[in-house]
């Protein structure tokens, strides 16, 4: 009898072929959980105190310079160093465009402030559990935005007091809400430069 040679089959079901590398392109269901993680790390009630109690200081403290300080009024608090002047800023933050005329302005910065805290809270999303330098940080930044946001939407500008200088050159005029931001950024982008930087270099 003739022996029937048969080939071997590769395989009985039906191959497939995986579009990309799954590490790279993780399932959707995957990135969906990442993302709802990050929103409820974003708002762990100490992130979410940090930002509230940025807002009330920044507020009261607003509210004590316009009380205590006419317009363009200053106080000496450190002779040579230190100033507290109350100024208004229609611009964005440390002064910026204060002195730009802008079809609706206030609205304008109102809309901007907005989309900046739209922002804020989608990088906020995409934060890794490890990454708490930059929760922290965004907090201080959310925190000072809002603060700002406030006086845009109640006021139509800025209370701007704390005056550095040094002889007659000035640092720009800012508040705590502006401090806030500046610290947040500088968190952040310590974070992103070195805690991700290591992480990508595992040991």
């Amino acid at each position: 009898m003739r022996s029937e040679r048969r080939c071997p089959r590769v395989a009985d079901e039906p191959q497939t072929i995986p579009h990309g590398d799954a590490l790279l392109h993780p399932p959707a269901h995957a990135a969906s959980n990442e993302v709802g993680a990050g929103i409820r790390a974003l708002l762990k009630p100490s992130l979410v105190i940090t930002a509230a109690v940025i807002v009330l200081l920044d507020q009261a403290t607003k509210s004590l310079v316009a009380a205590a300080l006419p317009l363009y009024e200053s106080a000496t608090i450190i002779p040579g160093l230190l100033d507290f002047t109350h100024v208004r800023n229609t611009g964005a933050a440390f002064g910026l465009l204060n002195t730009t005329d802008l079809p609706m302005k206030g609205l304008v910065m109102v809309l901007m402030a907005l989309v900046a805290i739209v922002a804020i809270g989608a990088y906020g999303a995409t934060l890794r559990a490890h990454e708490n330098i930059a929760r922290w940080g965004l907090a201080l930044v959310l925190g000072g935005a809002i603060g700002n946001l406030i006086d845009r939407a109640r006021l139509g500008y800025v209370l701007d007091f704390v005056d550095f200088y040094t002889g007659d050159w000035h640092f720009w005029a800012f508040n705590v809400a502006d401090a806030a931001i500046s610290v947040g950024a500088v968190l952040v982008i310590f974070d992103l430069l070195g805690l991700r930087r290591h992480a990508s270099h595992p040991v």
